[in-house]
């Protein structure tokens, strides 16, 4: 067996001995080679590394490093605080994210061991044993049963069928859940019991192992790791690439980290603020030697610079990272809590794969969705079928399943209708499946047994048979190379299967060549109306309500004699056996052979948009988002379903730039159209007549667009310039017939524009995943195409209507308590730090802390607690320092609770709690004699302050000072300016809102 990549050059290729049974020793051609286990390892620590590698991870943050390198001078030199001030924190800290990336990395584990040690069957001396998958060796024979999954990239030998066909189900690699057919090798599909596969001695030449999935023999023949078996008793195949070396582990994108707006200015804020520190420390260091006017001193400069540091150091927050973690992380409950997003037909509900950007929700600018399975309900249903200017409407709904009994249409007489619905019952690649009932016995749709369903890797095509079988014409099964159908007469008809020329999306079409009982070749055609057309020579038919968002596909045939059909047969084979260029070849023979056709009529198949889509998309739009649909259906298809769903609305003026020329041309039509386009919209906006414009761009255009340039026209600029000034003019965008990699790249495009807004993408297929990791936000939908899109996404959700209330309520609220939080703790740093900036001006810059070293560890309005206390000085250092830090407390926590927009018992019990927290850990600090502490400086300081009736006065008054202006601005504004959102509250409050408790 040897594998042809079609191309002119061997690259490094190796030699894979089925069975493991390689020449005998000493033979001159034979070269050991060595191959990795089947192992997967998706871990990032193992028990040994987790430590210092966890370590260096996290001190790679400049909080966590900045505090590490204070708490070292602490112990180094002698500083005004005790090193456990920064030692304390940080080791807490530093603990808390240890144990929570652990314990995440402890769940990688074991799905690792789940995967590993997963029993395998492999044939061994014509026996069939039992190994873990972690220990499959390239060479070794595996027999796989109907619904297990591939423990790795094999190669099909044979199978249980007579054909030497599969059916295999690739949801878990491309998010597709329908059937896809795979053929074994020509020389072994004859090798069906595990003796037989054991005697067989070959070797397969194949390439290296790279992320190619339809190299090197191709899609038909490569079984992937993770894909599924079905509806075939066994196979048997021969492990080619294992472990880390299957194209499953090749083609695994990573996740890159993605990091929200937020965390980025906290990081802008750390910088500022350890500049403002270093500014702080670097003052009070030149005034001091100022003030002495000792030169002699200025050796010690740089030491008491550093005691200054760690005198300031608290106003970087230590905490701040694993507070504002633990928040995300807790708050993300919300939306898994949430039962208006819970989904009762799945029985599922939202999911969180990552908590870090719940606050990039309330913030997104741009909305990249897919159309079909994510506007739509991907619930294909043949609608109306056009024949020879007659439309014929099936009656009944089957769902996937074959009803027995569905009743045909009397009116199906004449020849052409009976030849269409023939083609149609004959032009697929639909399968049977045909489950066995209570007795064994195996019941089919001819039984009038409901256990039998169609499935295809197409959607389409299943809704195209069962349409076929409401009108009165039955697809039985693929027996023999024949093809069976039950017509409305209930007699039986059977076709032998000759050619099967399968679908492309270059051609858009596919053909069969089947003969008749009464020996007569028919080829069957059915595609997209733009490649079908071209190739008629007669029939008329109109093209099918497109503009009602319906899948139009045409239908056509020619007879062939029995002389044009071996000429045929010729041409498919010469072009099969190439070496070379064959998948050229035989694009050139489909393209001489699917001619001359006679048009028999088209069909019109729904996918209904979900619901309340069109609601979402309306909400969206007011909230100031642009929703752009990247789809890769055709252009009328796609227009309408935008129309649909009011992405689109009537007085919506369309820019089409949807060009079918080569790619020179369009390259310049593309720019003159951009320009002239840009000219139009700019002289609407500027003459004041804002008129809504919609823009539909076609994958072919948007290349051209997005393709480099290589020289510079007389417009000068760059296309992708040009478009997006475009898109900024419009109001919602359409992207059809577009690849899964263009989807990123628009995603990209926009991203690094010059406005850098935040990006959301939505989408339910494995076509999405790229475009949902690019985005800043990425969410997956759990739709009939697998679960790919979930799993890489960073939210997943059942319906599209969901990500209104993710979008508009979540996120708005998400955003408005982390940005709180961030603010609320630099300011209460700033609030804790200041007063002890100015009490060195009052101790000559002696390092002299304000506060003692327990109140390190608690952590406009300082300006005026200092200053004020020190109008009514009565007390001593201590003292002093602690009525400070009281009226900072709670002053700091007034205004949070000034601060609260909904108030419930947690709110009371953690605001109120703290200040009675507070009250009782000063009495119990100062008022008993701790035996581990070598001073007692601060016994009894609370209580005599306490009982000192200036000091009641001087707090009672600061802290009304320093809210009062705060509370009259919030009383003034909700007064005089009240705007939707304190109307909502005040309506909150007044209890009319009862769902508004997030």
């Amino acid at each position: 067996l040897t594998s042809c990549t079609g191309e002119e050059s061997w690259v490094d290729s190796r030699t894979v001995y089925i069975g493991h049974k390689v020449p005998p020793p000493g033979t001159e051609a034979y070269i050991p080679q060595r191959f990795p286990d089947n192992r997967v390892v998706s871990s990032k620590y193992t028990f040994w590394n987790f430590i210092p590698k966890n370590l260096f991870e996290q001190f790679r943050r400049i909080a966590n490093f900045y505090f590490l390198i204070i708490f070292l001078v602490q112990l180094i030199i002698d500083t005004p605080t005790s090193p456990m001030t920064s030692g304390l924190p940080l080791f807490f800290v530093i603990t808390v994210t240890a144990i929570k990336q652990g314990y995440e990395d402890w769940i990688r584990h074991k799905a690792d061991n789940a995967v590993n040690q997963c029993p395998v069957h492999v044939i061994q001396h014509g026996k069939v044993v039992r190994k873990q998958s972690q220990k499959l060796q390239v060479g070794d024979i595996v027999q796989v049963k109907e619904d297990e999954t591939f423990p790795c990239d094999l190669i099909l030998l044979s199978t249980s069928r007579e054909d030497g066909t599969c059916f295999v189900t690739t949801a878990s690699l491309d998010g597709e859940s329908s059937h896809k057919t795979y053929y074994a090798v020509q020389d072994t599909k004859a090798f069906n019991t595990a003796e037989e596969v054991d005697t067989l001695h070959a070797t397969i030449e194949c390439e290296q192992p790279q992320p190619d999935l339809y190299k090197p023999l191709g899609s038909e023949n490569l079984l992937l790791r993770g894909a599924t078996l079905k509806n075939t008793e066994y196979i048997h195949a021969v492990a080619i690439y294992t472990g880390m070396e299957t194209k499953m582990a090749l083609n695994y994108q990573s996740k890159s980290q993605k990091r929200s707006a937020v965390e980025k200015s906290m990081n802008a804020y750390l910088i500022v603020y350890l500049g403002i520190l270093i500014s702080k420390a670097l003052i009070n260091t030149v005034l001091k030697y100022v003030w002495q006017a000792n030169p002699n001193l200025l050796i010690r400069a740089f030491t008491d610079f550093l005691a200054f540091m760690v005198l300031f150091n608290y106003i970087i927050p230590v905490s701040m990272y694993v507070t504002v973690e633990m928040q995300k992380f807790l708050g993300s409950y919300f939306i898994l809590w949430d039962d208006d997003m819970f989904d009762e037909e799945l029985g599922e509900g939202p999911l969180v794969n990552t908590s870090d950007l719940n606050e990039e929700l309330g913030q997104v600018e741009y909305v990249f969705t897919d159309k079909t399975g994510t506007l739509t309900e991907n619930n294909m249903e043949l609608r109306e079928c056009c024949v020879d200017g007659n439309v014929y409407v099936p009656h009944a709904i089957c769902n996937g399943q074959i009803l027995p009994g569905a009743a045909g249409m009397d009116m199906i007489d004449s020849s052409p209708e009976e030849l269409f619905f023939r083609a149609l019952c004959l032009c697929h690649t639909v399968q049977v499946k045909e489950e066995e009932t209570v007795d064994g016995i195996k019941r089919g749709i001819h039984q009038g047994k409901s256990t039998s369903f169609y499935i295809s890797s197409s959607p389409d095509e299943v809704a195209l048979v069962e349409g076929m079988k409401r009108l009165g014409f039955t697809y039985l099964r693929l027996k023999d190379s024949h093809m069976e159908i039950l017509n409305r007469e209930d007699e039986m008809e059977r076709f032998e299967l000759l050619e099967v020329l399968n679908f492309d999306s270059v051609r858009r079409r596919m053909s069969v060549i089947v003969k008749s009982s009464s020996g007569e070749y028919y080829l069957f055609c059915k595609g997209a109306d733009s490649s079908i057309f071209p190739r008629v020579v007669s029939g008329k038919v109109e093209q099918v309500r497109a503009r009602e968002g319906l899948r139009t596909l045409c239908v056509a045939y020619k007879k062939l004699t029995h002389e044009e059909y071996d000429q045929t047969c010729r041409l498919l084979n010469s072009a099969k056996l190439a070496l070379q260029d064959r998948d050229k070849k035989l694009a050139e023979a489909y393209d001489v052979i699917e001619k001359d056709f006679i048009l028999l009529g088209a069909t019109a198949v729904e996918d209904r948009l979900q619901d309340k889509a069109a609601d979402t998309i309306e909400s969206l739009h007011k909230a100031g988002m642009k929703v752009w649909v990247l789809t890769g259906d055709k252009m009328e298809t796609a227009a309408a379903t935008c129309y649909a769903s009011k992405l689109f609305h009537r007085n919506t003026q369309i820019l089409e730039l949807t060009t079918k020329r080569t790619e020179e041309q369009s390259l310049h039509d593309v720019l003159f159209d951009l320009n002239t386009f840009t000219h139009m919209c700019r002289s609407h906006r500027l003459s004041g007549d804002y008129q809504d414009y919609g823009l539909i761009i076609a994958g072919a255009t948007l290349s051209a667009v997005l393709k480099p340039t290589q020289d510079v026209t007389n417009n000068g600029g760059n296309y992708k310039e040009i478009f997006l000034e475009i898109c900024r003019n419009c109001s919602a965008v359409l992207c059809c017939r577009m690849a899964p990699l263009q989807k990123a790249q628009i995603v990209k495009l926009i991203k690094a524009s010059k406005e850098h807004p935040i990006t959301l993408a939505i989408g339910d297929g494995a076509n999405d995943v790229s475009m949902i990791l690019e985005a800043h936000v990425g969410i997956g939908i759990m739709g009939k195409e697998g679960r790919q899109a979930a799993r890489n996404s960073d939210y997943a959700i059942t319906k599209f209507k969901h990500l209104k209330k993710m979008l508009l309520v979540h996120g708005h609220y998400y955003y408005i308590r982390i940005a709180e939080l961030v603010q609320y703790f630099f300011y209460k740093n700033v609030c804790f730090i200041f007063p002890q900036f100015l009490y060195q001006f009052f101790c000559g810059f002696s390092q002299q802390p304000l506060y003692d070293t327990c109140l390190f560890l608690h952590q406009c309005q300082s300006l005026f607690a200092f200053f004020n206390i020190s109008l009514f000085q009565m007390f001593g250092n201590w003292t002093f320092g602690t009525l400070v830090f009281t009226v900072l407390v709670f002053t700091v926590t007034l205004k949070l609770a000034l601060d609260t927009h909904y108030w419930t018992w947690i709110n009371h019990f953690v605001i109120w709690g703290s200040l009675l927290f507070y009250v009782i850990f000063s009495l119990l600090w100062g008022g008993i004699i701790w035996p581990f502490l070598n001073y007692q400086r601060m016994y009894y300081v609370f209580m005599q302050m306490l009982s000192s009736g200036p000091a009641w006065l001087s707090i009672i008054l600061l802290i009304i000072v320093s809210l009062l202006p705060d509370v009259v601005k919030k009383v003034l504004c909700r007064a005089l300016c009240p705007i939707c959102y304190h109307t909502m509250l005040r309506k909150i409050s007044e209890g009319n809102l009862m769902c508004a408790r997030v």
